[in-house]
C-alpha cells in the first residue's frame, strides 16, 4: 500500500471512501483489487460520519463531518481530495425557531432518478434535508422535521438519527428512511407526507410493534437486487424482511447465531442475497466468542451461511458499526467492513476470502465503494 497527499483514479478504479473518527481516508485500487493506495486523512480530528459520490464532470465526493469552527456540515471536493471546499458558517440548518441544533450529517445519498443534481442528507437530530446542486446547498425537507409524531420519536445511543435514506429506484417518489429510535417512515408523494412503516417489527423490550408507541432502532436497510420491494433491515434487536415496500415486516432471524448487530449490505446485483455482521448482545457488542464472521443469506432470509476465511478467528473485540459496511458493483462483488478498532478488511470474491487493508486507522465510521467511470 502506498500513501499520497491525494489520489488520481482512471477510469474502470475503485475508490474507498473510509470516515473515521479522526478525519476521512480514500483507498484507489484498480478492477484486481489486490493493491490499494491510502491517502488523508482530510478534516484531521473532525469525527466523518458519512460520504456521497457523484459520476459526473467534475467528479465530486461529499463528506458530512463535524467542523470545529461550522459544527456539521457537508464539504466538497471535485479533484478526489486536493482540495476542499468547506462552507462558512455550515450548509446543513434547521430553520430558526425550531430550537433544534445540528449533531451530525448522518447520511448521503444522490438520488439521480429524481435529478442529476439531487442528494439528500440524514441528520441528527432526526431530519431530511434535500439539495439540488450537488450538496452546495441544502433544504430541510418541512414534512417530516415537522410530523406529528415527532414528540414520540426516543434518541438511541448514538443520538436520535436519520442514518438511512432509500429511494425506490423505479419509483422515485417513493423514500424510505430509518431513524433511531423511530423506526422507518415512508413518503409516497416525494415528501410531501410520511408514514410510519413499522409493523411486524418487535420493539426493544416489548411485544411486536402495535398501534402504539414505543422504541423502535432501525440500524440499517436495504433494497434486494432485484425487487425493490422486499428491504432487507437489521434492527435492535432483530433481523427483518418486508415483500411489500414496508407495509409489513417478516422476522428472518432465525439461523443466525444473535438477532442483534449494526450494518446490513444487500448484494449489488444478485437477488435475495444480504450480509450482516452480528455482533453478541446489545450488552456486548463484539464478534460472537471473539470470531469475525460475517454471514450471508442467498434465499432473502430463509437461511444462513458464516463466512470467515482471512478473518481473524479469536480474540477480536471491536464492532462494525451500521455504515460502516459496504460493496462495490463489480463482479464478483467486493465488500469491505471497517471496525472500531480501526481495521478495515476487504472481500475480493463475495465474501468467501478476506485479507486486511489497513490495521490501524481510527475507529471506522462509514464506508463506500464507487467506481470511476
Amino acid at each position: 500500500m502506498e500513501r499520497a497527499e491525494s489520489i488520481t483514479p482512471h477510469a474502470g478504479d475503485l475508490v474507498l471512501m473510509v470516515g473515521t473518527v479522526k478525519g476521512l481516508f480514500i483507498f484507489k485500487t484498480d478492477r484486481e483489487r489486490r493493491r490499494f493506495d491510502i491517502a488523508g486523512p482530510y478534516f484531521k480530528g473532525q469525527a466523518v460520519f458519512s460520504t456521497a459520490f457523484f459520476q459526473d464532470k467534475p467528479a465530486r465526493i461529499l463528506v458530512g463531518h463535524t467542523s470545529m469552527h461550522w459544527g456539521a456540515l457537508v464539504s466538497r471536493s471535485d479533484d478526489f481530495g486536493a482540495s476542499w471546499h468547506e462552507p462558512e458558517d455550515g450548509n446543513v440548518k434547521f430553520p430558526a425557531g425550531s430550537g433544534l441544533t445540528l449533531n451530525a450529517v448522518w447520511a448521503l445519498e444522490p438520488a439521480p432518478l429524481i435529478g442529476p443534481e439531487v442528494v439528500f442528507a440524514g441528520a441528527d437530530p432526526a431530519a431530511l434535508y434535500r439539495s439540488d446542486d450537488r450538496g452546495e446547498t441544502f433544504r430541510p425537507i418541512e414534512s417530516l422535521l415537522n410530523h406529528h409524531e415527532r414528540p414520540y420519536w426516543m434518541p438511541g445511543a448514538g443520538g436520535l438519527c436519520l442514518h438511512t435514506i432509500l429511494i425506490h429506484p423505479r419509483d422515485p417518489k417513493r423514500i424510505m428512511v430509518g431513524i433511531s429510535s423511530a423506526g422507518m417512515y415512508r413518503s409516497d408523494d416525494g415528501g410531501e407526507s410520511w408514514t410510519r412503516r413499522n409493523n411486524g417489527v418487535k420493539m426493544d423490550g416489548g411485544p411486536p410493534h402495535a398501534p402504539h408507541f414505543g422504541p423502535q432502532c432501525a440500524h440499517k436497510m436495504r433494497f434486494d437486487a432485484k425487487n425493490p420491494e422486499r428491504i432487507y433491515l437489521q434492527n435492535h434487536p432483530g433481523v427483518y424482511r418486508t415483500d411489500d415496500g414496508g407495509d409489513s415486516w417478516i422476522d428472518i432471524h432465525e439461523g443466525l447465531p444473535s438477532e442483534f448487530g449494526f450494518p446490513l449490505v444487500a448484494h449489488p446485483s444478485r437477488g435475495d442475497t444480504a450480509y450482516l455482521v452480528p455482533l453478541e448482545s446489545d450488552n456486548f457488542r463484539v464478534p460472537i466468542e471473539g470470531a469475525v464472521k460475517v454471514w450471508r443469506t442467498r434465499d432473502a432470509g430463509e437461511s444462513w451461511e458464516a463466512l470467515g476465511k482471512g478473518l481473524p478467528n479469536r480474540d477480536c473485540y471491536f464492532s462494525v458499526l451500521r455504515d460502516a459496511f459496504a460493496s462495490d458493483r463489480l463482479d464478483p462483488a467486493g465488500l469491505y467492513f471497517g471496525t472500531r478498532g480501526g481495521q478495515l478488511f476487504a472481500s475480493r470474491d463475495e465474501g468467501e476470502n478476506w485479507n486486511s487493508i489497513a490495521d490501524w486507522l481510527p475507529a471506522v465510521l462509514c464506508v463506500k465503494a464507487v467506481e470511476v467511470f
